[in-house]
């Protein structure tokens, strides 16, 4: 197909749906067009196994932002979702950030709409907002300090105890935070869909049928989930966990992408992915799981999907993201 052709079809289906040659290797077309467009592809742990295993890094949304902040690359690739690729062109405006599909959303950030949320804030004119990085950049801008599961709690201990806080968009983390801290928070009524889908009763069963198994589990999960986890922790915290952890089985309650790399890390040990509600896998991210190999090749090739953003906008959601970033230095989560 014309490059000029298939650039336009790119655009008009804001997606990747391009025909490939079926034998085409496709891990060695992508490591080939890394080292010519001199680009970097940054993969979430949620992401299928064949991406985390090209991918030349792979982390939580910490991670990933101080990856993206730090690489030389002249192109970042992001297999993930839209608000981290958003994340990635806040931190590097003169990069080109590709998403390779950009109908790869987050539930979680869908469920902070910006005109409701800034009517929100604007009802509460004394908190100092707090938003975790699982949001759209127009909510990064409306923010004071952006935070993730891994700097969250921190994060709030750095707020003065006579400050108001209000905490968006997920009330499950907000919540969780608020029991850990002892702040009292006034929370966004958000969550994530996969954190909510799990099942109290299946995973109590499970526990029965695996006595010796430990409950791990992301604070983005419902209370009751939380209140029997043996371990409460990021999706990075959750992965040194079951490395340090002398326990050989886990029943873990977050996205199953990050199985693979508990596995890759504990060949011996067993994981077991927590169960949702009903019978469907609604334990995986149906929006992480849009990115494929194929995408992630062609969004390479033709440089698209790309990340654009106004630039009042950026600076905007850049002011809570660097607070994030000296709160995070100040307390040793991240290097200088």
């Amino acid at each position: 197909m014309n490059i000029n052709i298939a650039k336009a079809q790119l655009v008009k289906n804001g997606f990747l749906d391009l025909e490939i040659d079926p034998e085409l290797d496709l891990f060695a077309e992508i490591q080939k067009l890394k080292k010519e467009k001199n680009a970097v592809l940054l993969a979430h742990y949620y992401q299928e196994t064949d991406i985390q295993d090209v991918a030349d890094y792979i982390g939580d949304s910490l991670g990933l932002a101080q990856q993206a902040k730090q690489t030389t690359a002249d192109t970042i690739v992001f297999a993930g979702v839209h608000f981290m690729a958003e994340t990635a062109k806040i931190l590097n405006p003169s990069k080109k950030v590709l998403l390779p599909d950009l109908k790869a959303g987050c539930s979680l950030a869908d469920s902070a709409p910006t005109n409701l949320f800034k009517a929100f804030k604007e009802k509460h004119p004394n908190h100092i907002v707090v938003s975790y990085i699982n949001c759209t950049a127009d909510i990064k801008a409306l923010s004071d300090i952006i935070c993730t599961s891994g700097n969250a709690e921190k994060i709030i201990e750095s707020i003065p105890l006579d400050q108001p806080i209000l905490f968006a968009p997920d009330k499950n983390l907000g919540a969780y935070l608020s029991k850990k801290t002892g702040r009292e928070m006034l929370l966004w009524n958000g969550a994530c869909m996969v954190h909510e889908i799990f099942s109290l009763e299946k995973i109590v069963k499970l526990k029965i049928r695996h006595p010796k198994a430990k409950l791990i589990a992301h604070p983005e999960c419902e209370e009751a989930i939380l209140n029997i986890a043996d371990y409460i922790g990021s999706t990075t915290q959750l992965l040194k966990y079951t490395q340090t952890d002398q326990t050989q089985e886990y029943i873990v309650a977050t996205e199953t992408g990050i199985l693979h790399q508990m596995q890759i890390n504990n060949p011996t040990k067993t994981f077991i992915p927590a169960p949702p509600e009903n019978n469907c896998a609604c334990n995986d991210c149906p929006y992480m799981k849009l990115n494929t190999l194929e995408k992630i090749y062609l969004c390479m090739k033709y440089e698209l999907p790309e990340i654009l953003m106004d630039e009042n906008l950026r600076l905007q959601a850049l002011k809570p993201m660097e607070r994030m970033m000296d709160i995070s230095r100040a307390a040793g989560l991240i290097g200088g």
